[in-house]
């Protein structure tokens, strides 16, 4: 029995499907592999073989200047040395190649690079908040002046930041006399390195640490056997006075709000 050519109509007029047609048209497409394209994965300086320009200028185990040879004597010299002939500077012409232990030298490598990472980590600036307000108890106040004390001795440059919030921008000679008082209370460790500016509510200033007075807290702290870190100084840098006239405006601004609701109710009255 012959089979229906693929598209007839079938008794109902209906069209009729090829089975393995329709089997191959429901099956899901197979995805073609992504291959990277090659890149250069190598990591530090080419070794023996892999060095590829010649001559080179070769430098001994001894670190004497040989002078300019072919690659391939200076790789035999490695070799008799029980060392390998290292390319430390591609960049020249010739090539400069030293004769060395390739595994200590990666070695010595690895700790200057993770001392320059650690050099530029301890060199970014920390900032400290002297909370939302000035109206901020002096405890609080006294435990951001330790942080920035300790910012400080880790070699960091500190930002001290004071907010300002409603009318207690009618007294910003308040912030300016307590960032007086921050830089007085931390000059036994730090210099100013950009004064108190204030920019809409939030004033702010730069205390970068004074190295030589760093060292010699330092020396002082371990002549004695103590923490290098000095104990808290007591300093007044919250005045209560300034929170009651802070308070006074604020019944006189409800008061004003009273009388201005009164006269409205008046008005609507008449």
């Amino acid at each position: 029995m012959t089979e229906p050519p693929h598209g007839a109509a079938d008794a109902a007029g209906l069209p009729r499907v090829h089975f393995t047609a329709a089997l191959t048209r429901n099956r899901p497409i197979a995805r073609r592999r992504f291959f990277r394209p090659e890149q250069n994965f190598r990591r530090g300086p080419r070794i023996n073989e892999q060095i590829r320009r010649s001559p080179v200028r070769l430098i001994d185990e001894n670190n004497q200047m040989v002078g300019v040879v072919a690659v391939a004597d200076a790789i035999d010299r490695a070799r008799a040395a029980g060392l390998d002939l290292v390319e430390v500077a591609a960049e020249s012409d010739p090539p400069v190649c030293r004769i060395l232990d390739f595994g200590k030298y990666r070695y010595e490598q690895s700790k200057k690079d993770k001392a320059s990472r650690q050099k530029s980590k301890s060199s970014e600036p920390k900032e400290v908040r002297l909370g939302r307000s000035m109206k901020i108890d002096p405890h609080d106040v006294q435990i951001r002046l330790n942080q920035a004390r300790r910012f400080l001795m880790e070699g960091h440059k500190v930002q001290i930041v004071q907010n300002f919030r409603g009318r207690e921008m009618a007294f910003k000679e308040r912030g300016i006399e307590r960032m007086k008082d921050i830089i007085q209370a931390l000059a036994d460790i730090s210099r100013l390195e950009m004064h108190p500016t204030l920019n809409g509510r939030r004033m702010t200033m730069m205390l970068a640490p004074d190295r030589p007075k760093i060292d010699a807290v330092k020396r002082r702290a371990a002549e004695q056997g103590i923490d290098p870190l000095p104990p808290p100084v007591e300093i007044d840098l919250a005045d209560d006075d300034f929170e009651d006239d802070i308070d006074d405006l604020d019944g006189l601004d409800a008061a004003e709000d009273l009388e201005v609701g009164a006269d409205d109710e008046g008005h609507g009255q008449r």
